[in-house]
């Protein structure tokens, strides 16, 4: 990333009246000065929501305020007066927006809706810039006055907290991402793939062989994010870049995706390690499927199940009784409401039907410490070591050594482990092989950067996974999302509780054939209910 250049956010000529005329009672001048009553005693401080009158006033003022250029007195309206000079005076000087024309719109409740137009000039190039944002007017704490509720979505919705706004020479040559057979990625064909695009052009734009333009742009505050491209002046030369993605599987898992709000999945190719498809449906456009940090629920027993069978405590025919309950460390563990008890279960059984108490009674085998989680999923599974290189920024997982009630839990995917569909398809990959491959966005060879390694797991330990993953897509938790899916299967259930959520994540991960893929679709309950259909569609499209 090219460095030098200010960062910054507005200034123009007010050009519009803002609504709310005849609203006029309160006293501004009082207002910003603090000014004491007219009987000469402390100003009363008013309380309550800002009344229709007050909303009216601080928007106009505030509005007319940034229009003319005076972001000291425009950030005087707002209850973060120095973060709002700061980003209002950036807007002219480092984002070159000049012309600036704002007009409000009918308000909501305490919300302003408010169009800007505005002109983008610099170094002789000129684009006009039009947009959409809104405000809030909230009480002020100790002043009473009715004041804008300042975030930096105030000046842009595009805007996230450390996020400026630059107009220069791009942060980045622009790139043409391409997939694994020469097809164009972009964000208008795979709009869920904008955050990767941006954050493959901030790694890999300057050796791409392309050159820089003159663009609009957002600069996130941490660099490896990507700057986000809001208007180009001049266009610069895009430089080649093949990724690992299928454009195939990424329509399709794009699609998926949509089923349920909060949801990510991810597809790799298990024989290379490959990714095939990202793909998110959020609000926030944070790529959660990559970045994410959450309980995986009972998709974790993939790993806990290949702890239990190298430890020796179990196998795939052996014993694992599933009652009703089971107590460790003081704390009782219960099965999904409707799970009928059976004493008699084998390991296979009670992995399909994702048996809780079996995993719970099983972990005080024997030759299981504290540890025999963390160690598992470290050196067999590649996890938890903060050493995967992706091509982009990613997480790899965390599953400490935990004693007390923890070490049940983090056994079921709760507890104390953070995963991600990411770091799952990488499991569920690593389940079907027998060998750990670093999940790849970009060849390796682009960079010759280090990849992570792990020992991987015994042809044993591989088969019987492979065996219990199969009984579950065909009759266990997961057979009604994989239903209608021939060949080589296997699928792994989760549900992952969340303090202060009523409904659970839904997890789900499943292979077939070379792909192996995970979703995780947060309130989205049961794992077969929302994620795997996610799961299912990807699967059916590779």
């Amino acid at each position: 990333m090219r460095r030098g250049v200010k960062a910054a956010v507005v200034g123009g000529v007010f050009a519009a009246m803002v609504g709310g005329a005849g609203y006029g009672a309160y006293n501004l001048v009082n207002g910003v000065t603090g000014g004491g009553s007219a009987g000469g005693g402390p100003a009363e401080v008013r309380t309550g929501p800002p009344t229709r009158g007050e909303i009216s006033e601080t928007t106009r003022e505030f509005l007319k305020a940034w229009a003319d250029g005076d972001a000291r007195q425009a950030a005087a309206y707002t209850n973060n007066a120095q973060a709002a000079s700061a980003a209002l005076t950036g807007y002219r000087e480092d984002a070159h927006l000049t012309k600036v024309r704002l007009t409000a719109k009918e308000a909501s409740g305490a919300r302003v809706p408010f169009s800007v137009s505005a002109t983008v000039s610099y170094k002789g190039k000129s684009e006009k810039f039009a947009y959409d944002s809104q405000l809030t007017v909230v009480r002020g704490r100790s002043t009473g006055r009715a004041l804008v509720d300042w975030q930096p979505s105030v000046v842009h919705p595009s805007l996230r907290k450390g996020d400026t706004l630059v107009t220069g020479e791009a942060a980045a040559p622009p790139i043409e991402a391409v997939d694994r057979d020469d097809v164009v990625l972009d964000k208008k064909s795979h709009p869920s793939l904008g955050p990767v695009l941006d954050q493959l052009r901030a790694k890999y734009g300057d050796t791409a062989g392309g050159t820089p333009g003159v663009e609009l742009y957002v600069r996130p505050e941490n660099e490896d994010a990507g700057s986000r491209t809001l208007l180009t002046l001049a266009k610069g030369k895009p430089g080649k870049l093949r990724t690992t993605l299928s454009a195939g599987v990424q329509k399709a898992a794009e699609q998926a995706v949509l089923r349920s709000d909060e949801s990510s999945v991810v597809a790799v190719k298990p024989s290379t390690g490959e990714i095939l498809a990202v793909a998110n449906n959020r609000k926030d456009a944070f790529n959660a499927a990559f970045l994410g940090k959450v309980a995986p629920g009972s998709t974790m027993k993939i790993v806990s199940a290949a702890m239990l069978i190298d430890k020796g405590a179990t196998k795939a025919t052996g014993a694992a009784p599933c009652p009703a309950t089971a107590t460790w460390q003081s704390q009782t563990f219960h099965n999904l409401k409707g799970m009928t008890p059976n004493e008699s279960a084998t390991f296979s059984e009670s992995f399909a039907r994702s048996c809780n108490t079996a995993f719970v009674k099983l972990i005080d085998e024997d030759g299981l410490t504290d540890a025999s989680l963390t160690e598992e999923a470290r050196d067999n599974f590649g996890l938890g070591q903060g050493d995967w290189k992706v091509g982009i920024p990613s997480f790899d997982g965390s599953v400490p050594a935990s004693a007390g009630p923890d070490r049940a839990a983090n056994a079921l995917g709760q507890g104390q482990v953070q995963m991600n569909p990411l770091n799952m398809a990488s499991v569920t990959a690593t389940a079907m092989t027998g060998a750990f491959r670093q999940p790849v966005i970009v060849p390796k060879a682009l960079d010759d950067r280090q990849l992570a390694t792990a020992r991987g797991l015994s042809a044993s330990t591989v088969q019987q996974l492979r065996q219990m993953m199969n009984r579950t897509a065909l009759s266990g938790t997961g057979a009604r999302a994989m239903a209608g899916l021939g060949g080589d299967i296997g699928a792994k259930t989760g549900s992952a509780e969340v303090d202060g959520q009523e409904k659970s994540d839904s997890w789900f991960t499943g292979y077939r054939g070379d792909v192996a893929a995970a979703a995780m679709a947060q309130r989205g309950g049961h794992g077969g209910d929302a994620a795997g259909p996610i799961v299912a569609a990807v699967l059916r499209a590779g």
